[in-house]
């Protein structure tokens, strides 16, 4: 199992502070054997559960014209909303929720050229509640592929993550299925689509990031 370099950074130093305090419990602390097999069965599910958690899969990507998902995780809202920060109007949002199991890696969901990135400082809300999208800390990344052909993705933070990576900036051509980034410990992704877009998903649906599609462009914009 591959292991995200962000895991390494959280990881290393857990793991040995874990072996430091392991050694205090064991040669030091005067705590009855039941108590000390209870605090090691702990420590080896957390940083068994951690390494699980940084798992980076290696993935056939379901490449065509269509926007695949993201992330892994399960689809919880689907409906028409405003979107202020770039596009400044009616767009459709699809938003993924991923559970503290789901993999945490991101991936483009279309080819094309970044025209906006942005990083927003927030809160920590529960990342299902439909106001993290705009109070959480979060990062927005918009993606046009042609002239109408636009999404914009946002990583959100959940109330356990506490940093979320991106990799690109204005300008750069980014290729469907390859990594966009991370977010760390529990969240969502948020896309807002064109609203004529036809959405391939449904509320509570199971998706996998690279495969899944999760919309397709209207057919009129297709044939252009």
């Amino acid at each position: 199992m591959r292991i995200h370099k962000e895991g390494y950074k959280i990881l290393t130093p857990l793991f040995l502070t874990i072996i430091a305090f392991a050694a205090l419990v064991h040669y030091v602390l005067p705590i009855q054997e039941d108590a000390k097999m209870v605090m090691y069965i702990g420590l080896f599910l957390l940083i068994s559960w951690l390494t699980y958690f940084f798992r980076y899969p290696k993935r056939e990507v379901n490449y065509g014209d269509h926007i695949l998902s993201t992330a892994d995780g399960k689809v919880v809202a689907i409906e028409e909303v405003e979107e202020p920060e770039y596009f400044k109007g009616k767009r459709k949002q699809v938003s993924v929720f991923m559970s503290g199991f789901d993999v945490h890696v991101n991936w483009y969901p279309i080819s094309g050229t970044v025209k906006y990135t942005n990083y927003h400082p927030g809160n920590y809300f529960m990342a299902k509640k439909p106001k993290s999208s705009s109070l959480n800390e979060r990062s927005t990344i918009v993606i046009e592929q042609e002239k109408g052909k636009d999404i914009l993705v946002r990583q959100v933070a959940g109330i356990m993550a506490r940093r979320i990576v991106f990799h690109c900036k204005e300008g750069d051509y980014v290729k469907q299925g390859d990594e966009l980034g991370m977010i760390r410990l529990g969240s969502r992704i948020d896309f807002f689509l064109p609203v004529d877009a036809e959405v391939n998903v449904t509320i509570g649906e199971k998706v996998r990031a690279q495969q899944t599609v999760i919309a397709h462009f209207s057919k009129a914009k297709q044939s252009q």
